[in-house]
């Protein structure tokens, strides 16, 4: 199983709207066991949007999903503008 995390710093301000609007795409894309995180004690303005995934190759059907999917992509209409920085980060659950 892997653990896949992306990262974003929000544009001061932005942060609650960057996780209403990632909420919506995890639920519109029916990710696995996913989560949206905000930060408490580390950098200021940090949202974290985490998933479960059994693969890689399950990952990369997953950003396909994403890519192409109408539903998903009007959920995510705007997204880009509320975030200055972001990040992937693909763990391996040992």
């Amino acid at each position: 199983m892997l653990i896949v995390r992306n990262t974003f710093v929000a544009k001061p301000g932005l942060a609650g709207q960057l996780a209403l609007k990632l909420k919506d795409m995890v639920a519109a894309g029916g990710l696995v066991n996913a989560r949206i995180l905000t930060d408490a004690v580390t950098d200021f303005n940090q949202v974290v949007m985490e998933h479960e995934v059994e693969s890689l190759a399950q990952f990369e059907e997953t950003i396909r999903r994403y890519t192409s999917d109408a539903t998903i992509q009007e959920k995510a209409k705007g997204y880009t503008a509320l975030w200055l920085t972001g990040r992937r980060e693909i763990f391996r659950v040992a």
